[in-house]
C-alpha cells in the first residue's frame, strides 16, 4: 500500500466516526438539543462519505492521470463499506452510552 492509501484508509475510518463521537455538526456548529438525532448523524455520514471520495478521486487523479469509470455498484458497495467502518462509533453512541443514561 502507498501513503496515500494508507492515509485514505485512516480517513475512512475516522469520518465514518465523527458523527458518532460529537455532538457538533459537520460545520462545527453546537447543536441545540442534548442529543443529536439519528437523522443528522446519518446525513452527515452521507456527506463525509461523498467528501472522502472526493479526496479518494483527486488521489487517483494525480497518481494515475485518469480516474477509472465506475458503475452503482462500486458506490454500494463503498458505502457498505463506509457504514461497516462506522459500526465502532454507532456502538460507542447508541449501546455503551445508552446503558451509563439509563
Amino acid at each position: 500500500m502507498t501513503a496515500a492509501q494508507i492515509f485514505l484508509v485512516i480517513a475512512g475510518l475516522l469520518a465514518a466516526n465523527l458523527p458518532f463521537l460529537t455532538q457538533r455538526s459537520l460545520a462545527g456548529i453546537p447543536c441545540l438539543k442534548r442529543d443529536k438525532a439519528l437523522w443528522l448523524r446519518l446525513l452527515e455520514l452521507i456527506v463525509l462519505y461523498l467528501l472522502l471520495g472526493l479526496l479518494a478521486s483527486v488521489f487517483e487523479r494525480s497518481a494515475y492521470g485518469a480516474a477509472y469509470a465506475q458503475g452503482w455498484e462500486f458506490y454500494a458497495i463503498t458505502f457498505c463499506l463506509f457504514l461497516v467502518l462506522a459500526y465502532p462509533g454507532f456502538v460507542y453512541r447508541y449501546l455503551w452510552q445508552g446503558r451509563k443514561r439509563a
